[in-house]
């Protein structure tokens, strides 16, 4: 139960996934796993959605997939290997030298912001979005639970309003960062854009929910985060539908913003 509280496969964006922890049971949900360690847990922070990936060639069907050596951990990765990926997992530094040697065909990282710095499109120039592996990961605060229930309740409320903070400051600066960065890659490295189709998402999608399955069937506490889970992706989804993502095609589409 514990990728829900990061991020998963076709799971919230960063509105929605605070929606979940502040009101829809979320940080209930947690606070029994994460008890269940002894630990107490906060949202202190989010990368937002991340890019598809690095490729060294192009994905335009989910066939290309198949045998494809690719750097990507946890749910994300089952989903890939579903699909007939081979998911490798490496530590950051190593990506590199991994990309440029041919050891791996393609690699997900973070977004145009961090992945920059580590110039994957000198070995692969077609970057792929959206990502549908981790689409908004949240980083969390860890403390010990008996060393948080030991607090003050006003210095509890102290605690749980910089992690909010930290939440909504580095949302904002990945944001931020991340326009910029990618204009910048795309101008001046000669990165190519590239959009995920329709059928290599319906296949990605397929694929989730078989892994779903198997993550959910672990505990009657991982059955009950995920339809928790899911019946707010769903109340949360149908209104971002209609409200955030309207506006914003709207918007878009009259001010030529692309």
């Amino acid at each position: 139960g514990w990728a829900y509280f990061t991020a998963v496969p076709f799971g919230f964006v960063f509105s929605e996934i605070n929606s979940w922890i502040n009101f829809g049971g979320g940080q209930e949900l947690w606070d029994e796993l994460a008890g269940s360690f002894g630990l107490k847990c906060l949202a202190c922070g989010n990368t937002g959605v991340q890019m598809g990936g690095w490729f060294r060639k192009e994905i335009n069907s989910a066939d290309d997939l198949k045998g494809l050596k690719m750097r990507i951990p946890g749910l994300g990765g089952d989903v890939m290997a579903k699909l007939g990926a081979s998911p490798v997992s490496l530590p950051g530094g190593q990506i590199y030298e991994a990309l440029i040697s041919g050891a791996i065909d393609a690699t997900e990282w973070v977004g145009p912001w961090n992945d920059s710095f580590y110039k994957f499109y000198e070995a692969a120039k077609y970057y792929y979005y959206p990502g549908m592996h981790e689409p908004a990961s949240m980083l969390s605060l860890g403390m010990n639970k008996s060393w948080w229930e030991g607090l003050s309740n006003s210095d509890q409320l102290v605690i749980k309003a910089a992690s909010h903070a930290e939440n909504d400051v580095m949302m904002s600066e990945y944001n931020a960062k991340n326009g910029f960065y990618l204009e910048k890659l795309i101008r001046e490295q000669g990165v190519l854009l590239r959009r995920f189709n329709d059928d290599v998402y319906d296949a990605f999608g397929e694929a989730a929910e078989d892994v779903f399955s198997e993550a959910r069937a672990h505990s009657n506490l991982a059955e009950r985060i995920h339809a928790s889970f899911v019946k707010t992706r769903q109340e949360v989804g149908s209104w971002m539908n209609i409200s955030d993502q309207e506006y914003l095609r709207q918007r878009n589409r009259v001010l030529g913003v692309s």
